[in-house]
């Protein structure tokens, strides 16, 4: 199966404006972007007219999970006109985690009950991962755990270089949640210790063996793979080493 390959917008949000890098991305071989709040808050019309003045597609986006549990409906529309059927909450802000097993029950259970609301639209709740929910609770459970296990039908977005830096294995992660995973962020980290660009890499710039990774990603649910990097001092150099990189393994 050939994957879709979105390039994550949040990528080069430094480098502005966003528009402009969308016929560059088409060029480089991308089919979609991963946009984040702002990209598209300001006129979601005018943004998907952009993208298909590229080319482009808009398979899912992130937004506050504060927006699925208070405006659903605002979301909704703007999945609908950017023409995604994924809406991707991202974050639980450091100050608000409370370290116990019932309040990460309380987003999943806030999750499922937006995948119920925007399943009624055709749409799907995705989770996206950062390093916090791999952290151990006191009863040695872990947050992601909880945040998946309160419904089927919210999906996850497995970011693989966040999974790798919290000292767990992304291959045990992608075969636990095989079935529940809709976008694979093949997102890259350096050696521990490196300071440049944060110590993210292009994709086959870091230390995650993607090869041994590939056959695990093939027994997934996932049809959508992203390009991501927190903070690159070259964002074309990182989007166009990515997507080389992830096509040579026959993705």
């Amino acid at each position: 199966m050939r994957y879709q390959i979105s390039y994550q917008l949040y990528s080069s949000r430094n480098f502005p404006p966003l528009e402009a890098q969308l016929p560059v991305l088409k060029a480089l071989g991308y089919d979609a972007i991963e946009p984040w709040l702002p990209a598209y808050e300001a006129d979601a019309g005018a943004f998907r007219r952009a993208l298909d003045q590229a080319g482009l597609a808009c398979h899912g986006f992130h937004m506050p999970l504060s927006g699925l549990v208070d405006e659903p409906n605002r979301f909704i529309d703007i999945a609908l006109t950017l023409g995604a059927r994924y809406l991707i909450p991202p974050f639980v802000p450091e100050e608000q985690r409370i370290n116990t097993k019932d309040f990460w029950k309380g987003i999943g259970e806030n999750l499922a009950a937006g995948a119920e609301r925007v399943g009624r639209h055709g749409l799907k709740v995705v989770w996206h991962n950062h390093d916090f929910e791999y952290a151990a609770l006191p009863d040695g459970s872990r947050p992601i755990e909880h945040i998946l296990g309160q419904g089927q039908d919210v999906l996850f977005e497995i970011d693989c270089g966040w999974v790798t830096r919290a000292g767990a294995d992304p291959a045990a992660e992608l075969v636990r949640y095989a079935d529940r995973i809709a976008f694979i962020q093949m997102k890259d980290t350096a050696l521990a210790g490196t300071t440049t660009d944060d110590g993210w890499t292009a994709t086959g710039d870091g230390i995650i063996d993607w090869p041994a990774l590939v056959p695990l990603m093939r027994k997934t649910a996932a049809e959508h793979i992203v390009a991501e990097h927190d903070n690159p001092a070259d964002w074309q150099r990182f989007a166009g080493r990515s997507i080389n990189y992830m096509r040579s393994l026959g993705l």
